[in-house]
């Protein structure tokens, strides 16, 4: 319990920044679920595209401090390696002409 009113306003300001921050982190791991997904499935042109949002996403909470700024520069370059690290898909080969 709050023992004075400055204790009380931060209280309140506290939590109105903690759902905020909640928000935000949903958000983020909701998109990185997300791009997960179309990774598993091979969907590389989707998942670059799914990467970008993501990016911005994070750049966005590193700026506003929900997350630090290196936790978004490391998680950028961990999704990114995941993309370049999933083969294009293609079509399966036409079957030898007898």
């Amino acid at each position: 319990m709050p023992n004075t009113k400055s204790a009380e306003r931060r209280t309140r300001s506290s939590a109105r920044k903690h759902l905020q921050n909640n928000t935000v982190k949903s958000r983020l791991h909701t998109l990185e679920t997300g791009y997960a997904k179309l990774l598993a499935a091979g969907k590389k042109e989707d998942a670059a595209k799914t990467l970008r949002l993501l990016s911005s996403a994070l750049d966005k909470a590193a700026k506003s401090g929900v997350i630090h700024r290196s936790r978004a520069n490391r998680t950028k370059s961990r999704l990114s390696v995941r993309l370049n690290a999933v083969k294009p898909a293609t079509a399966p080969a036409p079957a030898p002409a007898r």
